[in-house]
């Protein structure tokens, strides 16, 4: 009975155990073993018994359960549970169970996410290989998570103070009439953590202190994959840079902030010293010495144990990224976060004091993927701990029953990734690697902004004339996202926005310039609209769907900021001409929709009106043009534009498709404009009004 009963209550049993236990203790220390005191010790050995089996059952593999007690017992339990009534309906074993799946967790755990052919040609201990990293979509960290702990345990504090001076106060947090001004307490005052200071001054004698062991296989490591003749540069030196006793290098730059621990160095040729959580975001650390030496990129860059102190750690590995030549590899080890944390555990970041070791390692990953991207090739993890350092898997309150070692604080790993080449011109064979490859560095933009507008440049750059020039445009993605990336919180989905980005950069008056950006901002409401243009134009288009918007903008926007006289009368006659436009469309096409009258006319308008100046024609002869379209030519302009946008996989090459089309024909355009304004002349059409801005009917000429 004791046992299938306390089987199924396992946990309450545990803690009659621990109680059973400090009785008989108590008894045998104070000398009173009587016959009661007895019968209970046979009851308390009866509850261990029956603990200790049910405990085993927890351990034995399921194969190993047919001998025995064990496997009796686990069959009268599985009988119970299907014919007895009273134990089915309790509730089942909660310890057992739980140290079992912590168990099988953990030994999944030590499980190397590499297959065999990643794990070829690489140091001992590859934990994680290239194919097992997965990312999301966008930087997925806040600031706070990179914050100096110093700084985060000071407004920690200021809070609880204020919290009990309210309860001090009995809630009250406003002054009364009369009362004095209060004074802040000095305590209350917060004081950035100043790390020039704390490594300058505070630590600056302070030794790193690592284990033989783990020196050992951090060298042998090194030895891996640094070679003789290299150029070196350390990130966070020190005194000690942990090179392989024989590796001869041509050159080993050391950046730091202890000059007097970087000048016991013996293996550092040069030093610099460089607060390297002094960053201009997205960007890079600024420092006129990493600057100079990126003209001279290196071999590979070591960055030990300091990336644990790095509240900019992305900006610190774009700069990496320059201060690399093409394939060269950067070696980013660390430690367990109790290494040295009663050192220099006042200068960690909140993530390294949170986050255990595994996290530690996806994080640095995350730090190659979100500075440069593809970048970054061959990205690999290695855990690289000395035998006497303590198991990834002895942590936690129940650790002491999953059988891990309680060893050392040396566990040391290792992430380490290869600068990739960027392509200078756009291959022919691959062009959309290539766009990629020009979008690695941009700030502003997220790896998912990039992912969207690669194949899409991919598809321009395979139907325009003179596509050389789309892979210098691409600098000018940044400050388009500027704007864009504020237009998250409205339905401006991603790809929208993806596709408004790549239509601007297509086109070969579009420069950035602030008339062009501003102009941008006030398309998209993000700015009060000017009265003279948008405002009209918004007005006037109210019907259009978001995606024949985002084309209107990709034809206007460019227009601006030209410094072109004719160009800003080209944009004053497309706002002026919009309303007779489509008054006259609507007329000749009662039946059409408003959205689609003002997709028709800002189409006709656009094309014809705000066209390179070679192409470009009068309000006068547009107002010609349009009297003598035949109404089949007309509503073919409108399907052709409406089938653009219903394929939305297909959309940019059909545009541009028809845009080639219009260029290749535009000498026969030029020819047959002449006929149709002779026509014009001697028989009734519309005619344009310069004075009033609108379009007439002209009086037929007497003959």
């Amino acid at each position: 009975f004791l046992s299938n009963y306390f089987r199924n209550y396992q946990d309450i049993f545990l803690l009659v155990l621990a109680v059973s236990f400090s009785f008989i203790l108590s008894s045998l220390r104070h000398n009173r073993v009587t016959i009661s005191t007895m019968r209970i010790l046979l009851l308390a050995f009866v509850v261990v018994t029956f603990s200790i089996l049910s405990l085993v059952n927890c351990f034995i593999p399921d194969g190993a359960k047919n001998i025995g007690l064990i496997s009796r017992v686990d069959n009268e339990k599985k009988q119970q549970q299907s014919s007895s009534i009273l134990h089915a309906s309790m509730p089942p074993m909660i310890i057992g169970p739980m140290i079992r799946k912590i168990k099988a967790a953990n030994e999944k755990k030590k499980l190397p996410m590499a297959d065999q052919a990643e794990s070829q040609n690489e140091a001992a201990g590859l934990r994680v290989g290239g194919k097992s990293w997965k990312w999301p979509p966008v930087w997925p960290y806040d600031q706070g998570t990179f914050e100096a702990f110093a700084d985060v345990e000071q407004a920690q504090a200021a809070e609880k103070r204020k919290a009990l001076a309210s309860l001090a106060s009995g809630g009250m947090t406003q002054q009364l009439p009369g009362d004095d001004a209060p004074v802040p307490a000095e305590d209350d005052t917060i004081t950035k953590f100043d790390p020039i200071k704390f490594w300058g001054e505070e630590v600056a004698t302070e030794a790193t202190d690592i284990s033989s062991e783990a020196v050992y296989n951090l060298k042998s490591h090194y030895a891996f994959y640094l070679k003789d003749g290299m150029s070196i540069l350390e990130l966070g030196a020190a005194e000690q840079s942990y090179m392989p006793d024989s590796l001869k290098l041509e050159r080993h730059v050391g950046i730091g902030l202890s000059q007097k621990m970087m000048d016991k160095n013996p293996s550092l040729t040069e030093n610099y010293s460089v607060n390297l959580n002094d960053v201009e975001e997205e960007k890079g650390v600024k420092s006129e010495a990493l600057r100079q030496l990126s003209s001279k990129p290196f071999d590979a860059i070591v960055m030990a144990n300091t990336v644990d102190f790095l509240t900019n750690p992305r900006e610190v590995f774009k700069s990496c990224w320059y201060l690399l030549k093409p394939g060269g590899t950067m070696i980013v080890p660390f430690m367990n976060k109790e290494a040295y944390k009663d050192t220099f555990g006042k200068a960690q970041t909140k993530m390294w004091n949170t986050y255990n070791d595994d996290q530690h390692m996806w994080v640095l990953g995350s730090l190659f993927q979100f500075s440069a991207g593809e970048g970054w090739a061959n990205l690999r993890g290695f855990d690289i701990s000395p035998d006497d350092a303590k198991s990834i898997d002895n942590q936690g309150p129940l650790s002491f029953l999953q059988g891990g070692k309680n060893g050392k604080n040396t566990n040391m790993f290792v992430v380490q990734a290869d600068r990739a080449a960027q392509d200078e011109d756009i291959s022919t064979e691959d062009p959309e690697q290539s766009f990629k490859s020009k979008m690695w560095m941009l700030p502003t933009m997220e790896s998912r902004d990039k992912q969207l507008i690669a194949p899409r440049l991919k598809r321009a750059y395979e139907q325009i004339n003179d596509p050389d020039y789309l892979g210098k445009q691409v600098e000018y993605l940044p400050v388009i996202y500027e704007s864009l990336i504020k237009m998250d919180q409205f339905s401006f989905t991603f790809n929208m926005q993806a596709q408004l980005a790549t239509n601007l950069v297509t086109d070969t008056a579009f420069c950035g310039n602030e008339e062009q950006i501003l102009a941008l901002k006030q398309g998209l409401g993000l700015r009060k609209a000017s009265k003279e243009f948008w405002e009209p134009v918004g007005r006037l288009t109210g019907a259009m769907d978001a995606e024949d918007k985002i084309n209107l903008l990709t034809y206007i926007v460019p227009r601006f900021g030209s410094g072109d006289a004719k160009q800003e009368a080209a944009l004053d006659a497309f706002v002026n001409g919009m309303q007779p436009t489509f008054s006259y469309i609507k007329e000749r096409f009662p039946e059409l929709q408003a959205a689609d009258v003002q997709l028709l006319g800002t189409e006709l308008l656009a094309s014809e009106l705000l066209q390179s100046h070679q192409h470009r024609v009068s309000p006068e002869k547009f107002a010609a043009w349009l009297g003598v379209m035949e109404n089949q030519e007309l509503l073919t302009i409108l399907e052709d534009r409406k089938r653009i946008k219903q394929d939305a996989v297909s959309d940019l090459k059909q545009f541009r498709e028809i845009k080639a089309e219009l260029k290749r024909k535009e000498e026969e355009k030029q020819e047959k404009l002449k006929n149709q304004l002779e026509t014009a002349r001697k028989e009734r059409t519309l005619d344009f009004n310069p004075g009033t801005g609108s379009f007439v009917v002209a009086e037929k000429p007497k003959e």
